[in-house]
């Protein structure tokens, strides 16, 4: 087997993760989770949403968020070489992020979203593809003249919870778009777990045989089905250098009921358990990949630390192994 001997791993627990949580998680908690990110050795970290807090009220906070994370005196001069993201779906939260930049605070990269299905692009940003690709133009040059990278996110590669099986072959010719209107990467994604590990491999095998920049292509994997790190390890297969990841597996559909009150989310879930959707967790990842000799240039102890406070702070068990068993040991006692 041939695996990439270095890889970069971005960790997206304050905003992919959180946002399926159903209940507030404060403030104070997203910023420390911030800094000891850092501290770990994380330099891509997801760190807000600055759509309509009306429907994702998880994310009320996202301008005092990056204010505190820039100002951080605990992070410090390490912010210099971090890139902090911010999910920008539609234009008013695009130019929410300029404005942000301008004042000093913003983020250093924004991500746009299509996704390979109609009826998921509708659901996801009321948008059809033909109508998110023409905003897009103009929107991902907006953000570069403002100086912030955008990443073009492609969705719904290997199915949809909505209309099913897709063809994976659209998604590539969706890839070179983004890269083509100006995007500085793009992220591949499969939000609801659909992927198995031979279409994983096909998939990244033809997107790197058509675009051969694996340092331009961020792999995302949710665990719906625990399939994650087969997919992870399917993904390393076929060359694939940068991924991204939550602590404990959480994350997926933004919540439709937060602190006790209905809200509008993206609608009704996917699945009867809303639980399951998450993402492949940080913590297992990275100890799977030292294990494996593949050097990510994390501090391994420190991130299952994280793990453990991470769960403390959401207040339920998690879905990382590798915070109870831990690593595996290195030398005889």
């Amino acid at each position: 087997m041939n695996y990439p001997k270095q890889v970069t791993i971005g960790d997206i627990t304050i905003r992919d993760g959180f946002q399926h949580e159903e209940k507030f998680i404060p403030t104070d908690a997203k910023v420390w989770l911030a800094e000891q990110l850092i501290l770990a050795g994380f330099k891509h970290i997801e760190v807000t949403n600055l759509g309509n807090p009306r429907g994702m009220p998880q994310f009320r906070d996202a301008d005092e968020v990056m204010k505190r994370i820039r100002t951080s005196k605990k992070v410090g001069n390490l912010l210099d070489d971090v890139c902090l993201t911010a999910i920008t779906i539609r234009e008013r939260s695009v130019e929410r992020a300029i404005r942000a930049k301008e004042e000093g605070y913003g983020p250093d990269r924004i991500l746009m979203m299509v996704s390979t299905s109609e009826s998921h692009q509708m659901q996801n940003s009321g948008l059809t593809l033909e109508e998110y690709w023409k905003m897009s133009e103009d929107y991902v040059q907006r953000a570069n003249d403002a100086g912030i990278k955008v990443n073009g996110t492609v969705s719904t590669i290997w199915g949809c919870p909505i209309e099913g099986p897709t063809e994976m072959s659209k998604a590539i010719d969706f890839t070179q778009r983004w890269l083509d209107i100006g995007a500085y990467d793009v992220e591949h994604a499969d939000h609801d777990g659909s992927a198995s590990p031979d279409r994983i491999y096909k998939y990244f095998s033809m997107l790197l045989d058509k675009i051969p920049h694996p340092e331009k292509h961020i792999v995302h994997f949710h665990t719906t089905r625990g399939w994650g790190l087969a997919n992870v390890l399917a993904a390393l297969q076929a060359g694939m250098t940068h991924y991204e990841s939550t602590m404990g597996g959480t994350g997926g559909q933004p919540a439709n009921f937060v602190d006790g009150v209905p809200v509008a989310g993206t609608g009704a879930y996917y699945y009867k358990d809303p639980n399951i959707v998450g993402l492949v967790s940080t913590e297992d990842m990275v100890v799977m990949m030292d294990e494996m000799g593949i050097e990510t240039n994390l501090d391994v102890d420190k991130v299952l630390d994280i793990g453990n406070m991470v769960e403390k702070i959401i207040g339920r068990p998690l879905r990382s192994e590798c915070i109870r068993t831990g690593r595996i040991p290195k030398n005889m006692k």
